[in-house]
């Protein structure tokens, strides 16, 4: 299977799995590590396509390339800095179905003559960007599938939250991947909300010492949102359990209501749930209409940047209802699956919907407000 092709599937997200034993921003990574294994591991993972650094800066070479080949029938993605159609050449005869062209490094009739002896070859090419100007121009080149890094290859400096925008605005009509610093689940899920049919992770997985099994976590489903939280100690309890989304009620009639959005690590996003009309506090917004003589009506939408993303499921406020999972199975699209949920039914509910995402909050109280550790804990286990 070609690369854009393997990358151009309607399974959701799909992972390009790196190798490279070193690189220029994080120095040694796996001194001496064979790429047959990782190209195993990589494969047993789930991996869409492999990546392979021929750049001796990265400790990699042609043979890396030809050993993955080798390996595995993976789509094998040819990294290094080309700009040279007899590199294209090398590359194609060693086994690579793709090749990396770096805007930074080339100008757009060079970009365009590599693009055009790559399609002669039989490869595709990932254009890569990693600015608004660098992004116009891979689109002008009408570059698919289209690369946006975080970091700068200059500085080395990541820079998540502008790449995400540059994902968001990226022609909808092309492939687009995410590159670099990906090394938790939420983040993949943020740049899958973004827009990215596919991600690019390396150092995560080369510093792993069960790549196949990391990579399965990155991309499994569904995440775990702890809600309602007002505490720092309690958010810190939330992730250091393993949840992916943090939840802070930001309508002042809610008994859990957050005045702010609390701080949340990288690895982890912090959702805003708003009653009526949405701010933009938080990495995503969770709103809800308002309801007559009711905290919130009953289900809500999850929101990107004023997109919607995700529709919440929930039950109506303070009232159960038996259709709840039915119709959460019913609804199209990603679902975050919430109301009702603790520890002791949240694994059935997932067997049963297959959710993009779990939501709790008051099954894990104390009080409202304060949440009980060990229940937050066994929620998080329960639905992984």
């Amino acid at each position: 299977m070609r690369f854009l092709d393997a990358l151009s599937r309607p399974r959701g997200l799909h992972a390009i799995a790196e190798f490279k034993r070193r690189s220029p921003s994080a120095g040694a990574i796996r001194p001496g590590a064979d790429v047959h294994a990782y190209a195993h591991a990589y494969e047993a993972g789930g991996a869409a396509a492999m990546s392979v650094l021929v750049d001796r800066r990265f400790d990699g070479s042609v043979d890396d390339l030809s050993g993955a080949r080798d390996a595995t029938s993976l789509p094998l993605l040819a990294k290094g800095f080309f700009s040279r159609e007899d590199q294209l050449d090398e590359l194609r005869a060693a086994g690579a179905d793709a090749v990396l062209l770096i805007l930074r490094d080339l100008d757009d009739e060079r970009a365009s003559a590599l693009q055009a002896h790559a399609k002669r070859l039989g490869l595709d090419a990932l254009v890569e960007a990693h600015d608004a100007d660098e992004l116009a121009r891979a689109a002008r080149l009408g570059a698919d599938p289209i690369g946006l890094n975080a970091r700068d290859l200059g500085t080395f400096r990541i820079d998540r939250r502008a790449q995400l925008e540059l994902v968001a605005a990226a022609p909808r009509d092309r492939v687009v991947i995410a590159e670099s610093a990906i090394a938790s689940r939420a983040q993949t899920a943020a740049a899958e909300l973004a827009g990215a049919a596919a991600v690019l992770v390396g150092t995560t997985l080369m510093r792993a010492d069960d790549p196949a099994a990391v990579l399965r976590g990155l991309l499994s489903r569904p995440l775990v949102k702890v809600c309602g939280l007002t505490r720092e100690e309690d958010v810190a309890v939330a992730v250091e359990a393993g949840a992916d989304l943090c939840g802070f009620i930001l309508a002042d009639e809610s008994p859990r209501a957050s005045r702010r959005v609390l701080a949340v690590p990288d690895e982890v996003l912090a959702v805003g749930v708003y009653v009526g009309e949405a701010g933009m506090e938080g990495d995503l917004q969770q709103l809800y209409e308002r309801a007559e003589g009711r905290v919130r009506g009953r289900d809500a939408i999850l929101l990107r940047g004023g997109d919607e993303v995700a529709t919440v499921v929930d039950l109506p406020w303070g009232e159960d209802d038996p259709s709840h999972l039915e119709r959460a199975r019913a609804a199209e699209g990603r679902v975050m699956l919430a109301g009702g949920l603790g520890p002791e039914n949240v694994r059935a509910a997932i067997e049963a919907i297959r959710p993009w995402a779990v939501d709790a909050s008051s099954s894990l109280e104390r009080s409202p407000g304060i949440k009980d550790h060990d229940r937050v804990q066994a929620f998080v286990e329960a639905a992984r």
